[in-house]
């Protein structure tokens, strides 16, 4: 006896395990060999099993599932039906299988296990769509081959009599399982046999194949289920559990036993097979609703005709029509000399919102010749088409993509397709990403003076992720190289250039710089230039923000952006930003002041604002004014007890203004906050007031405090976040040093960040908090205790103290 044999003279558990664990262990073959072997040496165990416990005849011991196909990974479960007849005696039938069930569970592995005749067999099939799709797969094990065979033979026979019935079942089972798993292709954590994408649709395509009634496309489709049961069988032996899911944590593991250069490819590798089969599914199950609807309305319209009814042919445009519910080409179409016809159809699909013809694309793909550099006016208008017809799109897109032509139109595009993003911010992968921004921006075409420029920036704005550096200078240079190929003048090419430079400027000082700073709105002026390229990059602004994902857009951050625009157009017009001066305080800061004053404790208040013209329930911000006579500690004290009311600060502007009394003018601190309820309704102004009371005269230990919450409620921590980073903003203020604060987000953050200004004694002026996931990108305008600016050498030393603390906590 080989090492991976097992007779039935050593048919115990032990002997099984030892043969299995040496099977996945050793220098064999990874991927289809191994679990072949797998699947054939526990066929070889369950065999002997079987045979060991003198089966009677008129019983079959069958594989069904996945293990039916033969396809076990390391912890895959065992799917078994003991088949019997019907005339063996119930006594005898439960017998045997105690004797193949209880050694699979002595070795603990998981079993899906039953006992039916036939007949049962078939019923349950009849009620349960996932019975009937593991007996698809049945094979015989032990026992009565005829039996088996003749079981498969019915129920293959059942599935394509009731395919007209049962595939809408199925398809629906697949729309609901993606609804709650979402897409493999975009996930950082997927599960490879749950998500849309996945396993699991794999094999229901294999269902629809075996139906007869349609199939999918076949090419790739085999390596994309062998990647992701690839991927599966290293995970299985990585984290040595049943699992699918592709946690973050394993994923540097799982690459380097596939023998990826690391996570991203693996990721990468991962979401290209998931994109194979969620496109098959699209046109497989396309083609059986069309299929079902011709079987359902043809035979009628034969009867009214008196023959075959006529197939309708729509012209969308030159070379394209529409035909039952799919774009494809037209008769004349010649693709080999009408290189814009890719374009042309694609445009036209999306535009009338059908799918383009499988058969379609890919005659375009394997007969267009390429387009001429620069493109001719032609193309680059169906570009623009087709970017602009919303979310009809993507599916478009996707199709183009699936068979090569968007990488033979965009070569640059290859960088960023499938490619992950690690910041869980996003929803989508790079390239999808840039397909949803464009999607995004032809909502906001009417707003600008070049709808075709915002499109095209909306598609190139990322296309530098993948070269080392900071991507938006990467893609500056991309995207002037590929405006000029597609066919844009100079001054065309630099306006999309300057886009995908500065697509981040307008949000990034709006929510990290002091506006009232002029300048901060001169440096904007500069960087863009002039009125059309603000009015473009507000546009790219949004729909950048809007198709990252929720978290990167609110009715916040678009006022905060829309005041930025307003007052840098006002200086690109000829009107210099007004010179600081110190504000007057307000009605309400003044009353809150005197208050504090009187009283020689804090006073506060909390105002929920909404924006203006707008039914969105969602507060710009909730305003909390706090006065409370001028003394150290303030700014961290405050900061912690909003961490441990769970208030999310947005921004913080702090202020002293001097009121006189009869020993002479006395300084009152006025801090004016943004902040927002982390869940649930907001704390009461009472009882943050009693807690501030309690911070400020050291009776509330805020550290410890957040130290035991965060002990009591850990936050789920995947993987180790990298070092926080901290910076002097150059020529960020002409007010005060702007000093500049990335770090992972945590409970209290800004409470240790105030500590430790506090300690390197600066005041701070203002702070500028913006947290996108788990990252945290705080801007604070420090001052001297006079109130200038730091000197340079300062300022550096505070920013390296400032870091040395963070990164020690």
């Amino acid at each position: 006896m080989t090492s991976t044999e097992v007779t039935g003279e050593d048919s115990g558990p032990s002997g099984y395990a030892a043969a299995r664990l040496h099977l996945l262990h050793q220098e064999a073959q990874p991927g289809p060999p191994r679990r072949a072997a797998l699947a054939r040496l526990t066929d070889t165990w369950l065999a002997a099993l079987h045979a060991s416990a003198a089966p009677p005849r008129g019983t079959a011991l069958v594989a069904v599932g996945g293990y039916g196909r033969g396809e076990l990974s390391p912890r895959s479960d065992l799917d078994l039906l003991l088949l019997h007849d019907g005339t063996v005696d119930s006594a005898a039938v439960a017998a045997l299988a105690d004797r193949v069930w209880y050694p699979v569970w002595d070795l603990g592995l998981a079993l899906d296990h039953s006992v039916r005749t036939p007949a049962e067999a078939r019923r349950t099939a009849a009620d349960d769509l996932k019975v009937q799709l593991g007996l698809l797969d049945a094979r015989h094990l032990a026992g009565d081959q005829a039996l088996v065979s003749g079981l498969r033979t019915a129920v293959l026979a059942d599935w394509r009599n009731q395919a007209p019935k049962r595939l809408p079942e199925l398809d629906e089972l697949c729309r609901e399982r993606a609804e709650r798993q979402g897409e493999l292709r975009f996930l950082l954590e997927p599960d490879l046999k749950e998500a849309r994408g996945g396993l699991r649709d794999a094999t229901a395509l294999r269902a629809v194949a075996a139906s007869w009634l349609a199939d999918a496309p076949r090419e790739g489709l085999a390596e994309a289920r062998r990647t992701l049961l690839d991927t599966r069988d290293a995970l299985h032996l990585v984290t040595g559990r049943a699992t699918d899911r592709l946690a973050l944590q394993e994923q540097d593991q799982v690459a380097e036993a596939l023998g990826l250069l690391d996570a991203d490819a693996l990721l990468r590798q991962v979401y290209e097979a998931a994109r194979t089969i969620s496109y098959a599914g699209d046109v497989t199950w396309r083609e059986v609703n069309r299929v079902l609807r011709a079987r359902s309305v043809r035979p009628r319209l034969r009867k009214m005709l008196g023959g075959k009814p006529p197939v309708e042919r729509t012209p969308l445009a030159e070379g394209v029509v529409e035909m039952d519910g799919e774009v494809v080409l037209a008769r004349t179409a010649r693709p080999e000399r009408d290189p814009v016809l890719p374009l042309r159809a694609a445009a036209a699909a999306a535009e009338s919102a059908l799918p383009l013809s499988l058969h379609a694309v890919r005659h375009l793909a394997a007969t267009t010749r390429p387009l001429p550099e620069p493109w001719p006016a032609d193309a680059r208008e169906q570009l623009v088409t087709l970017l602009g017809a919303g979310e009809p799109t993507v599916p478009v897109w996707e199709a183009l993509e699936a068979e090569g032509l968007i990488t033979r139109l965009l070569p640059d595009w290859e960088r960023v397709r499938c490619r992950p993003q690690r910041n869980p911010v996003h929803t989508w992968t790079v390239d999808r990403h840039l397909v949803e921004t464009a999607v995004r921006a032809s909502a906001l075409t009417r707003r600008v003076g070049r709808p075709d420029l915002l499109l095209v920036a909306a598609l190139l704005h990322d296309i530098g992720k993948g070269w080392p550096g900071d991507h938006s200078v990467a893609g500056e240079t991309i995207a002037r190289d590929v405006a000029g190929r597609i066919g844009f003048d100079k001054a065309d090419a630099g306006v999309l250039a300057a886009l995908v430079r500065h697509h981040l400027l307008l949000v990034e000082t709006a929510t990290r710089r002091d506006l009232d700073d002029p300048a901060t709105i001169r440096s904007v002026a500069t960087a863009v230039g002039s009125p059309a390229t603000l009015e473009l990059l507000h546009a790219l602004t949004e729909a950048d923000a809007l198709a990252t994902g929720p978290a990167a857009w609110s009715s916040w951050r678009a006022s905060l952006v829309a005041d930025l625009v307003e007052r840098v157009a006002a200086v690109l017009a000829g009107n210099a930003p007004p010179a600081p001066e110190p504000t007057a305080p307000g009605a309400e800061e003044e009353r809150l002041a005197v208050e504090a004053l009187r009283t020689g404790e804090p006073v506060l208040t909390l105002h929920a604002e909404h924006p203006t013209e707008s039914t969105e329930p969602e507060p710009v911000g909730v305003e909390l004014l706090i006065a409370l006579p001028d003394q150290p500690g303030v700014l961290p004290a405050v900061a912690g007890v909003l961490a441990l009311h769970r208030l999310t600060v947005r921004s913080a502007d702090l202020r002293a203004i001097d009121l006189p009394t009869e020993l002479g003018p006395a300084a009152v601190l006025v801090l004016n906050w943004r902040v927002a309820a982390e869940y649930g309704s907001l704390p009461q102004a009472t009882r943050l007031r009693a807690d501030l009371v309690r911070a400020l005269d050291g009776s509330l230990d805020i550290t410890a405090r957040l130290a035991e919450r965060e002990a009591a409620y850990p936050r789920r921590r995947r993987g180790t976040p990298p070092p926080p980073r901290v910076t002097v903003a150059a020529a960020g203020s002409s007010l005060a040093t702007v000093i500049e604060v990335r770090a992972h987000d945590a409970p209290g953050l800004l409470h240790r960040i105030g500590h430790a200004l506090e300690t390197a004694a600066v005041r701070v002026r203002s702070a500028h908090v913006s947290t996108l996931g788990a990252n945290a990108v705080d801007a604070f305008y420090v001052t001297d205790a006079k109130g200038a600016p730091l000197p340079a050498g300062e300022a550096a030393g505070v920013a390296r103290a400032l870091e040395d603390d963070l990164r020690n906590r």
